[in-house]
């Protein structure tokens, strides 16, 4: 996948020239609700035999139409990840159109001439609730007459799960709560972050759980406090391990938030790494111990929960391949 980045306006020079099928939306996560667009639009690409072309926006429309300030936003995928997802979706190009004022103020005619007709788009197809042009004044219902027949329209209808919605805003609240396992269905994969791992107080070390810390990107979306199964992708291979998201409350108040992952099968000193954690399943709450031994004996009981877990899971995902 070719990922480009379009700058208003943007030069002919800098896309493809050929006819595309043109995916539209923000897609953050990349959800089962965002899997089911980008898959009916490689389906149309492949009746075509055209390239499939995904755009997207390089922040959340909302800092740009409600005017909130960037660090109040935080996503479930980094430009990065979503590169990942979208590749392993089978796109072909990502145009990364990026936020501006002159961007911003588009209608609705010039965003449809310009940006769909002005890259090709011979079928165009977006979810139910697309928006487009300034302050979303045009939408599904709009694009046809915008279109005047210059290229085929293909509308995904909504995706539920048990009569609620499949969609980003649902699953930030169940990450913020800790239902990770209702997350990750919405979601259609295991949620993850990316991190590098820094130094920390080293006290897992003493208690003979030694942790990795990670400095994730603040923009990413870090789920609730609380203790996690999770595995580790680090230099690609995968570590089972116990995840740790608090204040070290046992240790004092007023702790900065951390974010500690102790690898159940893995030794060895890995400062500086840039490493995946997935998210399995929330565990328990963040607790305050009287002692050290009560901590021990807690971390026992957890990572023998999660090799158990894990376990079970390479069991399960085994069974499918035979």
């Amino acid at each position: 996948m070719k990922t480009i980045n379009l700058h208003h306006p943007f030069e002919q020079a800098t896309v493809y020239t050929g006819d595309i099928v043109l995916a539209l939306g923000f897609f953050d996560g990349v959800h089962r609700g965002h899997q089911a667009v980008i898959k009916a639009a490689r389906d149309e690409a492949d009746r075509l035999q055209l390239p499939l072309a995904v755009m997207t926006f390089n922040m959340a429309p909302r800092i740009m139409y409600q005017q909130i300030r960037p660090e109040e936003v935080t996503y479930l995928t980094t430009l990065k990840e979503k590169e990942r997802l979208m590749t392993h979706l089978g796109v072909d190009y990502l145009y990364v159109a990026q936020l501006t004022s002159a961007f911003s103020a588009l209608k609705p005619q010039e965003f449809v001439d310009q940006y769909m007709v002005g890259l090709h788009a011979k079928s165009v197809v977006a979810g139910f609730d697309y928006t487009y042009g300034k302050k979303d004044l045009a939408n599904m219902h709009t694009l046809k007459e915008h279109a005047a027949g210059r290229f085929n329209i293909i509308e995904v209808n909504k995706l539920s799960e048990d009569t609620n919605k499949v969609g980003s805003t649902e699953i930030r609240q169940d990450l913020n709560t800790g239902k990770i396992d209702k997350a990750n269905q919405q979601l259609g994969y295991i949620y993850s972050n990316d991190g590098i791992v820094v130094h920390g107080e080293k006290r897992g070390r003493e208690l003979g759980y030694p942790t990795a810390n990670l400095m994730i990107a603040t923009e990413s979306l870090i789920p609730a406090e609380g203790v996690y199964i999770v595995e580790m992708l680090l230099n690609d291979q995968v570590f089972p391990g116990v995840a740790s998201i608090g204040n070290n409350i046992t240790f004092g108040e007023g702790r900065k938030r951390t974010v500690e992952i102790h690898l159940l099968d893995f030794k060895g000193e890995i400062y500086g790494e840039y490493v995946t954690v997935y998210w399995h399943q929330y565990l328990r709450p963040e607790l305050k111990f009287d002692g050290i031994d009560g901590l021990i004996d807690q971390m026992d009981q957890d990572a023998i929960q999660a090799r158990k877990y894990l376990e079970k899971l390479q069991n399960l995902t085994n069974d499918k391949i035979k």
